[in-house]
Protein backbone atom coordinates (compact mmCIF):
# COMPACT_ATOMS: atom_id res chain seq x y z
CA UNK A 1 0.00 0.00 0.00
CA UNK A 2 2.88 2.35 0.73
CA UNK A 3 3.71 2.73 -3.14
CA UNK A 4 0.29 3.32 -4.13
CA UNK A 5 0.51 6.17 -1.65
CA UNK A 6 3.99 7.20 -3.13
CA UNK A 7 2.24 6.84 -6.30
CA UNK A 8 -0.58 8.91 -5.80
CA UNK A 9 1.23 11.74 -3.74
CA UNK A 10 3.40 11.69 -7.26
CA UNK A 11 0.21 13.03 -9.00
CA UNK A 12 -1.02 15.42 -6.88
CA UNK A 13 0.01 18.10 -9.29
CA UNK A 14 -2.64 16.81 -11.76
CA UNK A 15 -6.29 18.07 -11.56
CA UNK A 16 -8.63 16.38 -9.68
CA UNK A 17 -12.32 15.87 -10.56
CA UNK A 18 -15.23 14.49 -8.14
CA UNK A 19 -18.16 12.63 -9.00
CA UNK A 20 -21.03 11.54 -7.56
CA UNK A 21 -23.25 8.49 -7.81
CA UNK A 22 -24.41 7.42 -11.32
CA UNK A 23 -22.14 9.65 -13.00
CA UNK A 24 -20.39 7.42 -15.80
CA UNK A 25 -16.63 8.85 -16.18
CA UNK A 26 -16.14 6.67 -19.33
CA UNK A 27 -18.73 5.64 -21.63
CA UNK A 28 -18.29 2.54 -24.30
CA UNK A 29 -17.57 3.59 -27.39
CA UNK A 30 -17.17 6.93 -26.97
CA UNK A 31 -13.48 8.45 -27.17
CA UNK A 32 -12.49 9.74 -23.78
CA UNK A 33 -8.46 10.40 -24.15
CA UNK A 34 -8.21 10.92 -20.61
CA UNK A 35 -6.78 8.62 -17.94
CA UNK A 36 -8.59 8.37 -14.64
CA UNK A 37 -6.82 7.48 -11.40
CA UNK A 38 -9.00 6.62 -8.34
CA UNK A 39 -8.13 8.58 -5.66
CA UNK A 40 -11.03 7.41 -2.88
CA UNK A 41 -14.54 5.99 -4.01
CA UNK A 42 -16.21 3.24 -5.76
CA UNK A 43 -16.58 2.75 -9.48
CA UNK A 44 -18.59 -0.62 -11.26
CA UNK A 45 -17.10 -1.15 -14.44
CA UNK A 46 -20.08 -2.66 -16.93
CA UNK A 47 -20.55 -4.12 -20.43
CA UNK A 48 -24.04 -3.28 -21.23
CA UNK A 49 -26.48 -4.26 -17.86
CA UNK A 50 -23.58 -6.70 -16.71
CA UNK A 51 -21.08 -6.01 -13.85
CA UNK A 52 -17.64 -7.19 -14.87
CA UNK A 53 -15.60 -5.14 -12.15
CA UNK A 54 -16.10 -3.70 -8.80
CA UNK A 55 -12.86 -0.88 -7.85
CA UNK A 56 -12.46 0.96 -4.83
CA UNK A 57 -8.43 0.29 -4.29
CA UNK A 58 -7.21 3.95 -4.22
CA UNK A 59 -4.48 4.00 -7.39
CA UNK A 60 -7.07 1.77 -9.70
CA UNK A 61 -6.65 3.26 -13.49
CA UNK A 62 -9.71 3.38 -15.75
CA UNK A 63 -8.98 4.46 -19.26
CA UNK A 64 -5.72 3.15 -19.96
CA UNK A 65 -6.54 0.61 -22.50
CA UNK A 66 -8.34 3.42 -24.59
CA UNK A 67 -5.72 5.45 -24.14
CA UNK A 68 -3.20 2.93 -25.41
CA UNK A 69 -4.86 1.30 -28.08
CA UNK A 70 -5.98 4.70 -29.33
CA UNK A 71 -9.78 3.44 -29.38
CA UNK A 72 -12.65 4.32 -27.46
CA UNK A 73 -13.46 2.39 -23.96
CA UNK A 74 -14.70 -1.16 -24.23
CA UNK A 75 -17.19 -0.56 -21.10
CA UNK A 76 -18.64 2.28 -19.06
CA UNK A 77 -17.39 2.97 -15.69
CA UNK A 78 -19.95 4.19 -13.51
CA UNK A 79 -19.20 6.18 -9.93
CA UNK A 80 -21.08 3.81 -6.89
CA UNK A 81 -20.23 6.31 -4.28
CA UNK A 82 -18.72 10.26 -4.42
CA UNK A 83 -15.75 9.32 -5.64
CA UNK A 84 -12.69 11.53 -6.57
CA UNK A 85 -9.71 10.87 -9.26
CA UNK A 86 -6.98 12.72 -10.96
CA UNK A 87 -7.65 12.96 -14.72
CA UNK A 88 -4.92 13.55 -17.19
CA UNK A 89 -4.52 13.54 -20.96
CA UNK A 90 -3.61 10.32 -22.02
CA UNK A 91 -0.42 9.25 -23.97
CA UNK A 92 0.96 12.77 -22.65
CA UNK A 93 0.63 11.55 -19.24
CA UNK A 94 2.13 8.25 -19.70
CA UNK A 95 5.34 9.64 -21.52
CA UNK A 96 5.55 12.55 -19.17
CA UNK A 97 4.82 10.73 -15.91
CA UNK A 98 6.94 7.72 -15.92
CA UNK A 99 5.89 5.99 -12.32
CA UNK A 100 2.19 6.00 -13.66
CA UNK A 101 3.24 4.50 -17.07
CA UNK A 102 4.82 1.37 -14.77
CA UNK A 103 1.75 1.55 -12.89
CA UNK A 104 0.04 0.70 -15.92
CA UNK A 105 2.17 -1.72 -16.85
CA UNK A 106 1.73 -3.68 -13.65
CA UNK A 107 -1.70 -3.70 -13.68
CA UNK A 108 -2.03 -5.07 -17.19
CA UNK A 109 0.99 -7.98 -16.55
CA UNK A 110 -1.53 -8.38 -13.42
CA UNK A 111 -4.26 -9.15 -15.52
CA UNK A 112 -2.32 -10.99 -18.68
CA UNK A 113 -1.17 -13.69 -15.61
CA UNK A 114 -4.52 -13.78 -13.83
CA UNK A 115 -6.33 -14.33 -16.95
CA UNK A 116 -3.47 -17.08 -17.90
CA UNK A 117 -4.43 -18.76 -14.70
CA UNK A 118 -8.03 -18.98 -15.25
CA UNK A 119 -7.90 -20.15 -18.84
CA UNK A 120 -5.61 -23.16 -17.02
CA UNK A 121 -8.22 -23.79 -14.83
CA UNK A 122 -11.02 -23.95 -17.26
CA UNK A 123 -8.37 -26.49 -19.68
CA UNK A 124 -8.23 -28.23 -16.15
CA UNK A 125 -11.72 -28.96 -16.02
CA UNK A 126 -12.99 -29.98 -18.81
CA UNK A 127 -14.05 -33.19 -19.65
CA UNK A 128 -12.78 -35.57 -22.23
CA UNK A 129 -15.43 -34.93 -24.59
CA UNK A 130 -15.13 -31.47 -24.25
CA UNK A 131 -11.66 -31.55 -24.80
CA UNK A 132 -11.91 -32.87 -28.49
CA UNK A 133 -14.69 -29.96 -29.01
CA UNK A 134 -15.19 -26.30 -29.74
CA UNK A 135 -15.16 -25.53 -25.98
CA UNK A 136 -11.15 -26.37 -25.76
CA UNK A 137 -10.75 -24.47 -29.37
CA UNK A 138 -12.33 -21.47 -28.01
CA UNK A 139 -9.86 -21.80 -24.81
CA UNK A 140 -6.87 -22.04 -27.04
CA UNK A 141 -7.99 -19.33 -29.34
CA UNK A 142 -7.98 -16.86 -26.25
CA UNK A 143 -5.25 -18.01 -24.74
CA UNK A 144 -3.20 -18.01 -28.24
CA UNK A 145 -4.24 -14.26 -28.44
CA UNK A 146 -2.99 -13.14 -24.85
CA UNK A 147 0.87 -14.25 -26.34
CA UNK A 148 1.80 -11.07 -28.60
CA UNK A 149 4.29 -11.90 -31.54
CA UNK A 150 6.21 -9.81 -33.19
CA UNK A 151 4.23 -8.10 -36.26
CA UNK A 152 1.05 -8.24 -34.57
CA UNK A 153 -1.15 -5.84 -34.67
CA UNK A 154 -3.76 -4.61 -32.07
CA UNK A 155 -7.42 -4.32 -33.25
CA UNK A 156 -8.75 -0.59 -33.40
CA UNK A 157 -12.34 -1.72 -33.59
CA UNK A 158 -14.83 -3.98 -35.53
CA UNK A 159 -14.50 -4.53 -39.66
CA UNK A 160 -10.96 -2.65 -39.41
CA UNK A 161 -8.70 -4.72 -40.49
CA UNK A 162 -6.80 -2.46 -42.09
CA UNK A 163 -4.72 -0.96 -38.85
Amino acid sequence: MADVAMFLQGLSTLPLESYQPGDLILRKGQTAGKVFILREGAVEVLDGDERIALASEPGAVFGELGVLLDQPPMADVRVLEPSSFYVAAGRVFLRVHRDAALHVAGILARRLVSAHRNLDQLRRRLTPEQRDGMLEEMVDAVDRSLHWQPGDQPSRGPGDASR
